[in-house]
């Protein structure tokens, strides 16, 4: 009894014992899993303290899984931060071996970001990553080939290579996906290896697979842009996987069909059709167009972009308009977007705006648009002005103009004169406006009114229209509305126009009343009279203009005491000012006027020794000849622009947005169009055309061992038949005309079908049989000859011995 109890003692004691362990060691995970939860998933990595970054050497080297995460969650929390970690590097690498699976993803991503900078470290692991890459998890093998790839180390290229080569041939779409990316860098680490590479990626043009075959397409366009005969036979159906691609991988794609189309299809034209003009599109060029059109309804802008781009550059002008509606839904969808779109509208409403025309409204200025979207929507307005719309958009110009931003109203200033030009009607409401801007508007509004009421009255004087007019917005009144308000106006390109104006236009024929100076508007001498006070202190392009305006009153009436006293003032300070050109100015119009004012001469005769000139000979014009080198022969007013982008600007490139040359390789301009497209021939392809049909489960049976090359869910889809997103090209008839179609089968027809491949599987059963029992015998007649010869051999020695 005495030992019972003492058993008994004993098992309480250790079943105690256990019992406090297990509760310990559960009481420890609850409080770890407590304190994740607590801090969350990731805010106690990005708030790491020094103290807890000095630790992460220590964690890395730890034995636990646990600290090793941690240890690796926070660096790459510190990597997102922007934090040079590279210091890490060996203990990170001693981890690429972990059983964890976690912890090797973490430790791929840290080695993604630190092999090309740490190539030699890197090194030590490449057996690991080698070995990776026959791992079961095709995550594992992808990430293993993309650091392989990214040890930036020319003496490993053919590993490189050869991995490359593997990863391509993969089940999985996704280390396929990695591998074309892998060409890449690859071909920029050596481009010597390219003879090795085209192989490969010849065998990814032929995935059907839309989530690599993106990838595929970059790898195209950076290792062998040009090599097009690769893609013959493939286009037709890289065409009809458009619209299962992934979005960026759509991008690519395209912009890899759009160079081929331009390179090796016909340009589309016009046709002369039973007396009418039709369009011609060659049938692959419309196979790429109706499969590009399905994506005018992506939610990815990029895409939309790019299948508006194929539209513009590779279909007719017929299908432009398509893309009209998907633009103008992409404005309402971010601010980034609407600037980089508006951007692109203006190449594409310069090339064709009647399209846009009905649409002028979705461009009307927002008083929270951006400086920039302000001024690319006004430039389209400026572009989509017609017969039809020019009152309301003119009501809009007036209203920018009041904008607080300076360049803003000058370029709505500038708008309302583009619109008096190209529509006539709207002229007097377009002077009357500018008018206003000149009395009540700002500064920036009234120097912009003036410089372009400059260009308007110039080109209705050159028109034949007569200066005298008493109508109200007559050249002669709004240059007087001008001159009256030389005061006001502050810019001096602005004032510099109006004393222009004021000297070109001052002549008053005879018969005209005037109560000034015989031949001379009113207003001109006081303009004279009032910017020669301020002289000193004007710019250079008001003072070489004073010295023309002096010269040109001084021209009509020369002997009229006044206008000399005037005229001598301003070419005494012009001969004695800092700029050069406001000297060199005052010395030519001096020359000029010795042979129109004999008292002009007289009293300023010590000018430059004009009197030395005299008498050393020349030739002195008269005062006919002065006046017309200084009022005939003048130039039409240049047009005030507004700015709509360069003329080259390619729709879908960095320069149509930023509005300058790009260095970049960005500008992605399509190759020309051929004299004459390829052959047809050349894209018939033996996939295009459906296997025969299934007429029985048991003659499509794939065993475990299938040599598919690719097993991924979009290779098992017919190239003709409906695709699981329902394509849009399946209901194309151009697409499918030369594809053979299966016919449906009767219930009837199908049991015989069956009947007859049963018997036919009955027959090669019980031949394999036959087959079989034959193989039987001759095994079982070979042994027995095998056993005899081993009796004999087991006879002889014994024979001997005996």
């Amino acid at each position: 009894m005495a030992g019972r109890g003492l058993n008994l003692n004993n098992f309480a004691e250790s079943f105690t014992e256990n019992a406090s362990r297990l509760g310990a060691r559960i009481q420890e995970s609850f409080s770890e899993h407590t304190r994740d939860l607590g801090r969350g998933p990731s805010s106690g990595y990005f708030d790491a303290t020094e103290d807890r970054i000095k630790n992460i050497r220590k964690h890395l080297d730890s034995n636990s899984d646990r600290e090793k995460l941690d240890g690796l969650k926070t660096l790459i929390a510190l990597i997102s931060r922007g934090r040079n970690v590279s210091e890490f590097f060996p203990y990170v690498v001693k981890n690429v071996a972990s059983q964890n699976l976690e912890i090797r993803k973490l430790v791929y991503i840290y080695l993604l970001r630190y092999a090309e900078s740490e190539p030699d470290l890197a090194l030590l692991s490449i057996n690991t990553f080698q070995k990776d890459l026959t791992d079961y998890n095709p995550l594992i093998r992808s990430m293993a080939l993309r650091v392989l790839s990214g040890i930036n180390v020319p003496m490993i290229g053919n590993i490189v290579v050869m991995s490359v080569k593997k990863c391509a041939a993969d089940t999985s779409p996704y280390v396929r996906k990695a591998a074309a990316f892998a060409v890449i860098k690859c071909y920029q680490m050596d481009a010597s290896h390219l003879p090795s590479l085209i192989p490969i990626l010849e065998s990814l043009l032929k995935d059907k697979s839309p989530l690599s075959i993106g990838a595929v397409a970059d790898a195209f366009q950076e290792v062998c842009p040009t090599r097009f005969d690769l893609l013959h036979k493939h286009y037709r159906r890289l065409c009809r996987m458009l619209v299962d691609v992934d979005a960026w991988g759509q991008v690519s794609l395209i912009e890899l069909l759009a160079r081929y189309a331009r390179s090796m299809l016909s340009r589309p034209g016009l046709v002369q059709k039973e007396g009418e003009q039709s369009d011609f599109v060659d049938p692959d060029l419309q196979l790429l167009l109706s499969c590009c059109e399905p994506l005018f309804m992506s939610r990815n802008p990029a895409v939309v972009l790019a299948a508006a781009r194929i539209f513009f550059y590779l279909g007719p002008d017929s299908q432009r308009s398509k893309i009209v509606s998907p633009l103008l839904r992409l404005l309402h969808q971010s601010a980034g977007i609407e600037r980089v779109v508006l951007s692109y509208l203006i190449t594409v409403i310069r090339n064709s705006p009647e399209a846009f025309i009905p649409y002028y409204s979705s461009f009307l200025v927002k008083t929270i648009d951006s400086p920039n979207v302000k001024r690319d929507k006004l430039r389209i307005l400026v572009m989509l002005l017609s017969v039809d719309n020019f009152q309301a958009l003119l009501r809009e110009f007036v209203v920018y103009a009041e904008d607080t931003d300076h360049e803003f109203v000058s370029e709505a200033v500038k708008a309302i004169g583009r619109c008096a030009r190209v529509i006539p009607d709207s002229a007097p409401n377009c002077l009357s406006a500018l008018m206003e801007f000149i009395k009540h508007g700002s500064d920036a509004a009234i120097s912009s009114s003036v410089l372009v009421l400059k260009t308007l009255v110039q080109n209705h004087m050159q028109n034949g229209q007569s200066a005298a007019s008493t109508a109200s917005n007559s050249p002669l009144r709004i240059v007087g509305e001008l001159a009256a308000r030389i005061g006001e106006v502050k810019h001096p390109a602005a004032r510099a126009c109006i004393i222009w104006l004021v000297g070109q236009y001052a002549s008053v024929p005879d018969d005209q009343p005037n109560q000034g100076i015989s031949g001379i508007a009113m207003w001109a001498p006081d303009v004279l009279r009032r910017v020669a006070k301020t002289f000193s202190s004007e710019e250079p392009v008001v003072k070489l203009q004073l010295c023309t305006l002096a010269t040109k009153l001084l021209l009509l009436a020369p002997d009229h005491q006044t206008l000399i006293l005037l005229a001598r003032y301003v070419f005494n300070l012009a001969r004695y000012d800092m700029d050069y050109d406001v000297r060199d100015r005052a010395r030519m119009l001096g020359m000029l006027l010795h042979g129109v004012s004999q008292e002009f001469r007289l009293t300023n005769g010590s000018m430059d020794g004009a009197e030395e000139v005299v008498d050393r000979g020349g030739v002195v014009l008269r005062r006919e000849q002065v006046k017309l080198v200084l009022f005939e022969g003048k130039l039409q007013a240049p047009e005030e622009k507004i700015s709509t982008g360069g003329e080259s600007d390619i729709l879908g490139s960095l320069e149509a947005v930023t509005g300058r040359p790009m260095s970049l390789g960005s500008s992605r301009r399509l190759p020309d169009w051929p004299d004459e497209g390829t052959d047809s021939s050349l894209r018939d392809a033996e996939e295009e055309y459906p296997a025969a049909p299934v007429t029985s489960i048991a003659s499509r049976t794939v065993g475990f061992g299938s040599s598919s090359k690719f097993s991924s869910p979009a290779s098992r889809t017919p190239v003709g038949g409906p695709s699981p997103q329902g394509s849009f090209y399946n209901n194309n008839k151009t697409s499918d005309a030369n594809t053979p179609k299966s016919t449906w089968k009767d219930l009837d027809k199908f049991y015989e079908d069956g009947d007859e491949e049963s018997e036919e599987e009955e027959e090669e059963e019980s031949e394999e049989d036959e087959e079989e029992e034959t193989a039987e015998t001759k095994v079982v007649e070979e042994k027995d000859d095998s056993d005899a010869e081993s009796d004999d051999d087991d006879e002889g020695p014994g024979s001997e011995s005996e």
